[in-house]
């Protein structure tokens, strides 16, 4: 199995192992195709070291479907490898008791709420990793305050990692971030009028 050399060893008082298993924030971000499929292969590979996961995903509507969605799900309840607790916005979170006289809560209400939950999974240290899947979106809207996230992400808590897809990452938390991938656009099937199909899209 092929190992990555690093490029630079810093001199940081820290040994080969302590720096190897410090927790991570990546950034998918970009126009290309790809970026959520990339987090949820990382799911794949924290499942299978039995890590709890716990994926978050920060989308306007409940018909939005990933099929890795139902294959977590399924390995998640298999009890071969680490649990895995799924999230939609656009179904509403699971934990937020709904009063029938409040009404519908605003989709930027509802990324709130999501972002709440994530803070208080992060200071209870819940999962070793968090899919926050188009996260990037609530703070390039200016819904949730980059500032904020970074400065959580920043103070979390033990060994978690977190990776936030999306496009139009704040260049603030790109800087911050440990590991970002861009996924440019060279080509793409709707470029010439096909839409998207089952098995690729989702």
């Amino acid at each position: 199995m092929p190992q990555g050399q690093p490029a630079v060893v810093p001199d940081d008082g820290l040994t080969t192992r302590q720096r190897r298993n410090r927790p991570l924030v990546f950034v998918h971000t970009g126009i290309g195709k790809g970026k959520s499929t990339a987090a949820f292969g990382l799911a794949l590979r924290a499942w299978n070291q039995g890590w709890p996961v716990g994926v978050f995903q920060f989308v306007k509507s409940a018909k939005w479907k990933v099929g890795e969605e139902n294959a977590l799900r399924v390995l998640g309840a298999s009890g071969e490898g680490g649990s895995v607790d799924w999230h939609k916005m656009g179904e509403g979170w699971s934990w937020i008791q709904r009063d029938a006289k409040e009404g519908e809560l605003s989709n930027e209400e509802k990324a709130r709420e999501g972002w709440e939950q994530v803070k208080r999974d992060l200071a209870a240290e819940r999962y070793k990793l968090y899919v926050l899947d188009e996260f990037a979106y609530p703070m390039h809207w200016g819904w949730i305050d980059t500032d904020e996230v970074i400065s959580v992400l920043r103070d979390r808590p033990g060994t978690q990692h977190v990776v936030i897809t999306g496009r139009n990452a704040p260049q603030a938390l790109v800087d911050f971030a440990d590991l970002v991938t861009d996924m440019s656009k060279v080509k793409h099937p709707m470029d010439t009028g096909q839409k998207g199909q089952r098995g690729i899209e989702w």
